[in-house]
This record gives structure tokens, sequence and C-alpha cells, in this order.
């Protein structure tokens, strides 16, 4: 082979191989390139995630921690429950209710007169402690918002009219219709003298709600199983199969009478 032929093939060889070499650096660059890009995309992601959750939970600490306006006359512990009836009564009757809730709603149909009836003697105290149960279990805000607008009423002196009007309009469990402000506003025409500039603005603010929550908070904490809860002497007489409005009534009566 003459020294012109092996003079070119050296150069072609190192030819070859300088292209090798860019080639190589080119590879590295863009597997560089794709990673660097994929973990900018994946900490970009991570990072909008953790603004959604950061948010998330400030909504939520906001919801729970938001001012805890008492209604006038609450009583009890934190005034989470609304008193019907005279201070001076010897029984006292707590109960948990949900304004969507339609077992509250039976419940409310078939003890009302007798709970009416012993309230007004002065036999029996009922103390009312709001909750929001169907709200989580159905989503919406009825729940908050009509207990809202009862905490309302109560400031206003008209919580038993208002809360007997809420039950009887009771919409169904799946029909969240109480989330509506305006609805609530229109029911409290049923009561006389309810429909007032300032029932109106502590519905519309939801000057209650995060009273509303702590009350539900104390129902979580309390253990109990459902709405509703209906307590005689620390017993959840709802649960009593054979309780009926008459036996209520007689239970009262004898434990005023020792």
């Amino acid at each position: 082979m003459s020294e012109k032929n092996r003079e070119g093939k050296r150069t072609a060889r190192e030819k070859l191989a300088v292209e090798r070499e860019k080639q190589k650096s080119a590879d590295k660059r863009r597997r560089a390139l794709i990673v660097g890009g994929a973990v900018v995309a994946v900490l970009g992601l991570a990072a909008v995630i953790g603004v959604v959750a950061a948010n998330a939970g400030k909504e939520d600490e906001s919801e729970a921690s938001g001012p805890v306006v008492v209604p006038s006359g609450a009583q009890g512990k934190d005034g989470l429950a609304i008193p019907v009836g005279k201070d001076s009564a010897k029984s006292t009757l707590t109960v948990w209710e949900d304004f969507r809730c339609p077992a509250c709603k039976s419940f409310e149909t078939t003890y009302r007169p007798v709970i009416h009836e012993l309230t007004e003697a002065g036999e029996l105290k009922v103390e009312y402690h709001l909750v929001t149960l169907i709200d989580g279990n159905m989503g919406g805000t009825g729940s908050r918002n009509a207990a809202n607008a009862a905490a309302c009423a109560q400031d206003a002196g008209k919580y038993p009219a208002y809360h007997d009007v809420l039950f009887d309009n009771q919409p169904p469990e799946v029909d969240d219709a109480y989330a509506d402000n305006d609805k609530l506003v229109e029911l409290a025409g049923k009561v006389d003298g309810l429909d007032t500039p300032a029932f109106r603005k502590c519905v519309q603010n939801g000057t209650h709600n995060g009273w509303v929550a702590k009350s539900h908070q104390a129902f979580n904490k309390g253990g109990f199983s459902g709405t509703p809860t209906v307590l005689f002497k620390g017993e959840n007489i709802y649960q009593d199969r054979a309780m009926t409005p008459a036996k209520l009534k007689k239970m009262v009566l004898e434990e005023n009478k020792g």
C-alpha cells in the first residue's frame, strides 16, 4: 500500500472518531436536557400540588377556625346549646339535630306537641345542639346555612318558632334547598317579626357559621351515632323502640316529683 493511501485511511479513521465523539457529546447533552426537563416538570407539578394542598388546608382551617359568634342567650360548654323553656325546669332534654335530617323531622313531628306542652308548663328545658351531618354525607351547605339562620333567629328571640318552620318545610334529603339563603329568609316570613334587616344580614353573612362548625365538632367528639340524638338523664331515648310521647311525658313528670 502506498504512503498516500495509508495517510488517507488514517485521516478517514480520525475523522470518524471525531464524529463519534461529537455524537456522544450530543447524545449526552440531549439526555441531560431530557432528564433535567423531567425533573423541572416533576418539581413544577409538585409545587402546584403543594400550593393547591396548602390553599385547601387554609380554606379548611379558615372554615373551622373562623370567628365563633355565639348566638344571644346560648348556654352550656362554649355556648353551644340553644335553650328553650324555663331555666328553673327540673328536667332537661338535650337534642342534637340537623335541619336536613329526615329522622330529625320525624322526631319533631311526633314529639313536638308534648315537648311544647312540657316546656310551656315549666316542667322541661330543651337544649338544642345543631349539627351538619347531612352536609358531610350528601354534600352541600344546607345543614350549615339552616343552622346559622336558626342561630340568627335565636338572636332575635324567635328560635322556637323558626326551628319548627324549618322542619315543617324541610326539603328532601338529597335536595340542598337550604343552601339558598334567600329560601331561609323567605321562610322567616312565616314567623311574626323575624324577617328584619338584622336577621337578613346575619343569614347572608353567615354570622354564626364558625359557631355551627364548633357545634358539629362537639357532636363528633361526643361519639354519637347519628341524628337525632335525644338525651334524657344521659340516655339516648331516641334509640328506645318503646319510647312514645306519652312515655316521655311520664318520665319527665316522675323525675320532677323525685
